[in-house]
């Protein structure tokens, strides 16, 4: 897990007791490893390749961004499953922006206002349940300008997270930027996925990697872990738990090769 507040042992509590349930439903024991996204730049996100599933969390403010960034496309390069959650997402969709779709200095306005391609930007305007036009600025008063709660959305159907949710899913959320609607087609045509959009505003939920580009890559807007349970643990952790023991696997298949091959 690649997080800026890894110093805090409480900080990720809801996203560690969400893969220790995952992982009993896969009847596996998980151990979490937690590395401080400021230490994670190109010259060591290699550290990453022992790992056999990478979860980049929330947070908020620019520290450590980068280092998230490097780290999500690390898994998207090296084909290591990745679960990006809200933040996690959205420095997913910047890195895409950066490295595959072209759009160089891509960036979040969070962290660059002056970002000549805002790939995820502050939502200033909204409709509420009741038809009122909501209007909100960078100024604005920081919880104003939050889109929280559970909302539901619409699942493409053929995707990793149709799989994972079926033809809706609903969950919490608690986050103030968006993926700008004004990007996503250039990020379709370069091969990213949008997998899931709410159903009244049509704001980017959840992104993916088709399956013949990586094996399991997904990053979420909103905040799965608030409905895990040690009981049922929660179906996108179940699948990210699933693919990291795949992919362990796989790797234990391809180390084996290599020592019949020496021998």
């Amino acid at each position: 897990m690649v997080g800026k507040y890894v110093e805090l042992s409480d900080s990720y509590k809801s996203v560690n007791e969400a893969l220790r349930h995952a992982g009993m439903h896969n009847h596996a024991r998980v151990h979490i490893e937690h590395l401080d996204s400021e230490t994670i730049t190109p010259a060591t996100v290699a550290q990453l390749g022992k790992y056999d599933a990478i979860l980049v969390p929330g947070g908020f403010g620019s520290r450590g961004v980068e280092g998230k960034i490097a780290t999500a496309r690390y898994a998207r390069e090296h084909q290591v499953p990745y679960l990006g959650i809200c933040l996690g997402m959205q420095v997913a969709t910047i890195e895409y922006a950066r490295h595959v779709a072209g759009l160089e200095g891509a960036n979040s306005t969070e962290f660059d206002p002056a970002t000549p391609h805002p790939v995820i930007a502050l939502i200033t305007e909204w409709k509420d349940k009741d038809g009122s036009i909501q209007k909100r600025d960078a100024g604005s008063d920081l919880g104003g300008t939050m889109r929280l709660g559970a909302q539901s959305s619409d699942v493409q159907p053929g995707t990793l997270a149709h799989g994972i949710y079926g033809d809706v899913v609903t969950e919490r959320h608690r986050h103030r930027y968006e993926a700008n609607v004004n990007y996503l087609d250039q990020l379709r045509n370069a091969g990213l996925v949008i997998s899931a959009l709410t159903q009244r505003e049509h704001l980017t939920e959840i992104v993916e990697l088709p399956p013949s580009v990586h094996p399991w890559f997904i990053g979420v807007q909103f905040h799965p872990e608030f409905k895990s349970t040690p009981w049922d643990g929660h179906p996108l952790f179940n699948a990210f738990i699933k693919a990291a023991l795949d992919h362990q696997a796989a790797a234990a298949g391809e180390a084996g090769k290599a020592l019949k091959a020496v021998k």
